[in-house]
């Protein structure tokens, strides 16, 4: 994910952070498992340069964490309790436009879906990694955020580019809308062949809630099996 330009020295990300670069961080995430995970990823300040200083698992408590601490970066999770990433940002977008003491926002997501991208990078946020992300790229793409770069992925930086050069808005699509964000990840998931057990770990969920939610896209979409929900979520390009 990182710019392959950069960290081509004998020195990474985590020996530049040591007494030279420094970055309040707070992790916004719905799981408390991979807060904890990206915490002893990253949050090794003597050695990382990235202080966590704060820690959230919805949008109140973001918005709350974030306001009382002012961190220079937010690392946010699309999909919150509350009403999701976008929500965190519309009610955080003082402290965005503050010139002197900006909070910048990286999306750090398992969606990798054009619509989850686009959504949150009109609403503020500053670039979107997915949680395939290494540590030491994440903690590259932090400090190129605090520094007032835009970071992508080259496949995201894609959907970007083509939401912004066109001048139309998405067309609406009303089954899709019907979904919650978390189904949404389960069909995207389900039509690329992963099995349920394989589901269940990337979202840090139960395979029991994998089944759930597979059963509410089913019904909602009028559909009877997973093979008949690949066919229409690969129509709708959302594969």
């Amino acid at each position: 994910m990182s710019d392959p330009t950069e960290g081509n020295g004998t020195a990474g990300p985590a020996d530049a952070g040591a007494g030279e670069r420094r970055v309040r961080v707070v992790l916004v995430d719905d799981h408390r498992m991979f807060r904890t995970g990206v915490q002893a990823e990253i949050g090794q300040t003597t050695e990382t340069g990235v202080e966590v200083v704060g820690e959230a698992a919805d949008v109140d408590q973001a918005v709350t964490v974030i306001t009382a601490t002012r961190p220079e970066v937010v690392l946010l999770d699309v999909h919150l309790p509350g009403g999701g990433g976008v929500e965190v940002l519309r009610r955080c977008a003082p402290l965005m436009a503050d010139a002197e003491r900006p909070v910048r926002f990286l999306a750090l997501s398992v969606s990798d879906a054009a619509e989850d991208v686009i959504g949150v990078i009109r609403g503020g946020a500053r670039g979107y990694v997915t949680k395939t992300i290494t540590g030491s790229d994440l903690i590259d793409s932090v400090f190129r955020v605090q520094e007032g770069d835009a970071v992508f992925s080259p496949r995201l930086a894609g959907f970007v580019l083509d939401a912004f050069a066109s001048t139309d808005a998405p067309p609406v699509d009303e089954d899709l809308d019907r979904l919650t964000q978390r189904e949404r990840e389960v069909l995207r998931l389900i039509a690329r062949g992963y099995a349920y057990k394989e589901i269940a770990k990337q979202l840090y969920i139960s395979v029991k809630t994998v089944e759930s939610h597979v059963s509410a896209v089913l019904r909602k979409l009028q559909l009877s099996n997973r093979h008949e929900l690949t066919r229409w979520a690969t129509a709708r390009r959302l594969v």
